[in-house]
């Protein structure tokens, strides 16, 4: 008996260390297989940046992600400033995520090697879409943690999992407000329901007290490093929900975008929904019962991640959900003896076509970051431009025919930043200067995207409060010149500044220079 479960011990070491060696090892890949400059480096310059000492929400402005900025400054001062460790950032991520995912269904009693085979489509689908940190990813991911510490701890009641499970929410939520909001609420309602019907309130001194010590730790490093609480608000919860207002307005109700999008996820679902809502309507006391609460936990999941890539209206990113959704209609197929095996076999069919369908429509082709029609082959190092970038396939869909062209203009503004001694503030789709110049170069937001999403513009209510908040970055760090590169527009700088107080110039095809002027504008603030 003794032998037999050394064994089984050996088994499950060396089937974690493949599956976190694959997890690592596949978004590593993929994470160097071409770029969309504004996700691909959203979090690059601004995880340098909190290692110069500046910080969100005081030293730019920004509406989400600032937990990326600091794990990835973490990641940093590990394994150095360069792309590697950046896109090793995500593939931790993808890794945690699949070992979680194998303790979780080795938990249910299932098959060891189904674990490990469904824990592996998991790494396959989850993070390697992107490759490199997003936060869409990582709130929906950091959420899904959260969702298992919860399932293992209405399980087995075991105080670390009521401790960890708030600390992987609040992760969640600020790296992204949603979907973790929504999976949080959802949280709530599931933790009330189980406390009511089955009189267990122990958790909360648990979970209670490790949200305050959090927050506390938040609190006290706000404050060290001089982020106000109102910059936070402002930002981080009320700027935000003048956006989500508008996305609500302009849902698209069409079978295709709620049905067909989303039909494998719904397929592989639908026996588990079956199962379930026949236990609740013919087994009495079913509403009581830890699988009743675990199908619940997984409806709300899924649900909050459909409306969330419904209302973002961004690359789908949720197929992860197929092998989980898949691994537990498995559970319950085995649970529910009347279930005809080819059943089992027909999801099982589905998951795994589904995985390698979306493994080669958005790891294969990068269709997330919108480099389905690139021809790979035409990729050039992209240490062309920096060393930093060593192991990088550089090419991007605007340049997809010429990458070389890019790298080319790229080196341009590279050589005239360098040599340019003026006090400087730059805003691009190509956050990494500050990393391969190692200068300050005073971003005011994360990035410039389309009109009104990234920071407000005139029309919003919030527009005064960030037009002091970037006057203000301009004369504490007496900046003399902004840059600008294309494809971002200096439009919003005349709204902000006043157009007296800039003088625009063309430097080359890409970087345009504004000179910041002495005006009343500038002084008054």
């Amino acid at each position: 008996m003794k032998n037999n479960i050394n064994i089984s011990a050996h088994k499950d070491k060396i089937l974690i260390f493949f599956l976190f060696l694959f997890s690592l090892l596949i978004n590593q890949y993929y994470g160097n297989k071409g770029i969309f400059p504004l996700d691909s480096f959203a979090y690059f310059d601004t995880g340098f940046r909190i290692l110069l000492g500046e910080y969100p929400f005081k030293d730019y402005w920004i509406i989400h992600g600032p937990f990326i900025d600091y794990f990835q400054s973490f990641f940093f001062i590990i394994f150095g400033t360069n792309w590697q460790s950046y896109v090793l950032h995500a593939s931790f991520v993808n890794a945690l995520l699949a070992l979680t995912t194998f303790i979780v269904l080795k938990n249910f009693k299932l098959n060891i090697y189904l674990c490990f085979v469904y824990s592996l489509f998991v790494s396959v689908l989850a993070y390697p879409s992107s490759g490199t940190p997003f936060a869409d990813h990582h709130s929906a991911f950091f959420s899904l943690l959260g969702v298992y510490f919860l399932i293992l701890a209405i399980s087995n009641e075991h105080k670390l999992y009521w401790i960890l499970l708030p600390l992987f929410f609040c992760f969640a939520f600020l790296s992204k407000q949603v979907p973790s909001f929504y999976i949080i609420m959802s949280t709530a309602v599931i933790l009330t329901l189980y406390s009511l019907i089955n009189k267990k309130f122990y958790w909360i001194k648990y979970s209670l007290s490790s949200l305050v010590l959090f927050v506390i730790f938040l609190m006290i490093m706000g404050r060290v490093q001089g982020i106000s609480f109102s910059s936070f608000i402002d930002q981080y919860i009320l700027y935000p929900q003048t956006l989500g207002a508008e996305r609500y307005n302009d849902i698209d109700i069409s079978v295709k975008n709620i049905l067909y999008r989303f039909k494998f996820i719904y397929i592989v679902a639908l026996p588990l929904l079956y199962i379930n809502l026949k236990k609740i309507f013919f087994e009495k006391n079913y509403l009581k019962e830890k699988d009743f609460l675990n199908f619940l936990i997984l409806f709300f999941l899924t649900f909050s991640l459909i409306l969330h890539q419904i209302l973002t209206k961004n690359q789908i990113f949720i197929f992860f959900l197929i092998p989980i959704l898949t691994a537990f209609t498995h559970i319950n197929l085995i649970k529910y003896k009347q279930a005809p095996k080819f059943i089992i076999i027909l999801i099982f069919t589905v998951c795994l076509f589904a995985t390698f369908k979306y493994h080669i429509r958005f790891n294969e082709d990068r269709k997330f970051h919108e480099l389905n029609n690139v021809n790979f082959h035409s990729a050039v190092p992209a240490k062309d431009i920096d060393k930093k970038f060593s192991g990088l396939k550089w090419i991007t869909p605007e340049y997809k025919n010429n990458p070389e062209k890019e790298i080319i203009s790229i080196l341009e503004v590279k050589s005239y930043l360098e040599n340019d001694k003026r006090k400087k503030m730059l805003m691009t789709h190509y956050s990494f200067f500050s990393i391969i110049l190692d200068q300050k170069l005073f971003y005011p937001t994360r990035f410039i995207t389309s009109h009104g999403v990234s920071f407000p513009v005139k029309g919003n209510k919030y527009f005064h409060k960030y037009q002091d908040f970037f006057i203000k970055k301009i004369t504490e760090n007496n900046i003399e010149v902004i840059f600008t590169i294309k494809p971002v527009d200096s439009y919003f700088l005349k709204e902000l500044l006043g157009e007296k107080c800039i003088k625009s110039s063309s430097i080359n095809s890409i970087l345009a220079a504004h000179l910041i002027l002495e005006c009343d504008n500038l002084k008054s603030n």
